[in-house]
């Protein structure tokens, strides 16, 4: 397994509709690994296929929390095929927008199907932290970013923000 670099916003690879998987391969499954062991390194508890360079629809998300037993899901081609009324307000970060947080309103319970890594249809009920994640993880797939579901004003000034930090790398700390 091998660490990924994360894509840093602004940038317009962020911003891209993801294609659909064909075909669950083993170089797929080398890159839902690679995107775990680069989530836990982060730390993160979710990261989808745009932010390492890769304009497919995979997502990898793991919400145990310290000394918890690690419960990774590995997601391809995810689909909400039902979400509650009932909505829950959660401070999001994003490992794309490093030290920026904001309350978004989801769906406080969902329903997804995907398929595994066997390329088995799955489908799964999650509710709170897990469903939040999983929708913001997926929000990526469709070039959304949780700064979209802000005012303009609150979305430019962290981008700004965000243009300067990038700015202020070394040339070898920005992603390929």
């Amino acid at each position: 397994m091998a660490l990924l670099p994360i894509i840093v916003a602004p940038d317009p690879r962020l911003k891209i509709k993801c294609e659909a998987v064909e075909e669950v391969t083993k170089d797929l499954r080398k890159l839902a690994a690679d995107m775990l062991e680069t989530m836990y390194d982060a730390p993160g508890i979710g990261l989808a296929a745009p932010q390492v360079g890769v304009p497919k629809r995979l997502i990898v998300v793991d919400v145990a929390k310290g000394e918890d037993e690690p419960h990774p899901y590995q997601m391809i081609n995810p689909e909400i095929s039902w979400a509650s009324d009932e909505l829950l307000d959660y401070e999001e970060g994003c490992l794309s927008l490093p030290e920026h947080y904001a309350q978004v309103t989801r769906p406080e319970k969902i329903r997804v199907s995907f398929l595994d890594l066997t390329g088995q249809p799955q489908e799964i009920e999650a509710s709170g932290i897990l469903a939040t994640c999983i929708q913001h993880e997926m929000d990526h797939l469709d070039g959304v970013l949780f700064v979209d579901h802000l005012s303009k004003l609150r979305r430019d000034l962290i981008i700004r923000k965000l243009k300067k930090y990038k700015a202020s790398l070394p040339p070898e700390k920005l992603e390929a």
